[in-house]
């Protein structure tokens, strides 16, 4: 792992976007949160919070930290039946945030995908990126 001991404790925040797009009879099932599973954007948002906690689990060299906030926002589009989630994720660390909001976006598109699968298995995620970051050494960060 990389020492970052000597780094200063900053507020850190990141925030990491992307959507999964299905058919339309999916789409309006999960809007009207008829699955027979249940509510899948509530399950499929503590989906997204557990994954970002537990992101030192599941990256290699990744630093444990301590999460002070983890946000999972839900837009809904009628116009191409697609879902975009954005997952913020925040700390006061000597660590950036970067990987826990990306993970934590990734794992609730997933699950998602998971819910849906056995009435629509050509659901796609796309734009999977990283949206913004502040904090740290490097400075600030938004995307295009």
């Amino acid at each position: 792992m990389v020492d970052v001991g000597d780094k200063p404790v900053t507020h850190r925040v990141a925030v990491a976007g992307g959507r999964i797009s299905m058919l339309p009879a999916t789409f309006d099932m999960v809007c009207a949160g008829t699955h027979k599973k249940g509510d899948v954007l509530g399950i499929a948002r503590v989906a997204g919070i557990m994954a970002a906690k537990r992101t030192s689990d599941l990256i290699p060299l990744c630093h444990p930290i301590g999460l002070t906030r983890v946000d999972v926002e839900f837009k809904t589009n009628a116009a191409d039946t697609s879902v975009q989630c954005e997952v913020r994720a925040e700390t006061r660390s000597q660590t950036g945030v970067e990987m826990e909001a990306l993970i934590g976006l990734q794992v609730t598109l997933a699950t998602i995908y998971d819910m849906c699968k056995s009435v629509d298995r050509g659901m796609h995620m796309s734009g999977i990126r990283l949206l913004e970051k502040s904090g740290g050494k490097s400075g600030d960060y938004h995307a295009n």
